[in-house]
């Protein structure tokens, strides 16, 4: 996809530029939450020996780090001024490609730290119509829920 560039330089997806502006405000590099990031920042943490030589683990290590860094996130100021009142995270991808399964058990384990109260699951999904027939076609959204449903996340909205 195409690259956006924040005001300092980070370099993300078009998707969070298109946020930025919608939003009217600045974000940072560090709104943009990647695979990459979230391992690099385990494996320099395991290197200083912040696991005390334990075995780094998907859950609870990436998981952990995930959670971190989005209430690390959602709790500093918008553009230096005050505490967002809601913090929007995507979680881009297909449910139950393997790239994306510890975002989702994070985004699980997470719902449960922050309390059900203060967290919303949106599901957004293609409900196509074919011209042949002009009817929409729902089974492929009421299958990408029950698979999110499987990994413990249950849609409190599902927009299409």
């Amino acid at each position: 996809g195409e690259v956006f560039v924040l005001d300092d330089g980070g370099e993300v997806d078009l998707d969070l530029g298109n946020y930025e502006r919608f939003l009217d405000v600045t974000l940072h590099r560090n709104n943009n939450i990647t695979t990459g990031k979230i391992y690099q920042e385990v494996i320099q943490k395991e290197r200083n020996g912040d696991y005390l030589g334990k075995t780094v683990q998907v859950v609870p290590h990436i998981t952990d780090a995930i959670q971190d860094w989005v209430r690390k996130v959602a709790e500093d100021p918008v553009e230096g001024k005050r505490v967002a009142d809601v913090c929007i995270v995507e979680l881009g991808g297909t449910i139950g490609d393997i790239e994306g399964m510890p975002f989702v058990e994070a985004f699980r384990q997470f719902q449960f730290n922050v309390g059900r109260e203060n967290f919303c699951v949106v599901h957004v999904s293609l409900i196509p119509t074919p011209s042949a027939t002009g009817e929409q076609k729902t089974k492929p959204t009421q299958n990408s829920v029950r698979e999110l449903r499987g990994l413990g996340l249950s849609p409190d909205l599902v927009c299409f």
